[in-house]
């Protein structure tokens, strides 16, 4: 059974679903601002499930500058393909950023021939900042499509490099 919570973020409330033990979703807000809570079940005080307490807990602690990685039990839903590429982007370090080629060769992969596979994987993970798709960028330093829109990319790229350079966060 999946259930949810939302967390409040400057960019409107993050729904983060878990089912079984484990993360399953995390949703930025609809185009209106409402969370995007469609399909994650029940919404619960994550009080009464300890993988979605540390879930909120940690999801808060990111956004407030606090916490830079993760450590919770993910639930994939994809190809063998799409998980290795969501495994490369946990291993992007926090206040940093690579490229879709960049990603292709740290996994082992010939980027000219899968650098656009690569980039649609990251198109489809629905962990994002847990599993930080967010911190690809195309290979000429633009800000490249992001699930949560380019705005919200660029606010939580801010927001990683103001903490690891240690001036502080944005919000």
């Amino acid at each position: 059974m999946t259930t949810h919570a939302v967390v409040p973020a400057p960019f409107g409330p993050v729904a983060v679903g878990v089912t079984d033990g484990a993360l399953t979703d995390v949703r930025f807000p609809h185009a209106d601002g409402s969370a995007a809570t469609d399909g994650l079940g029940e919404r619960v005080d994550p009080a009464h499930d300890p993988v979605l307490a540390t879930a909120v807990h940690q999801l808060a602690a990111y956004l407030a500058g606090e916490l830079r990685d993760f450590d919770l039990p993910l639930r994939y839903r994809g190809s063998d393909f799409q998980q290795r590429v969501w495994e490369g982007l946990r291993a992007v370090p926090y206040g940093t950023t690579t490229t879709y080629g960049a990603l292709a060769t740290s996994l082992g992969l010939d980027p000219r021939t899968t650098a656009r596979a690569v980039g649609a994987a990251n198109g489809a993970n629905r962990l994002p900042i847990v599993v930080p798709c967010h911190r690809v960028i195309g290979a000429d330093g633009t800000l490249t499509g992001f699930s949560g829109g380019v705005e919200r990319k660029r606010v939580l790229l801010a927001l990683e490099a103001r903490v690891a350079s240690g001036t502080g966060t944005l919000f």
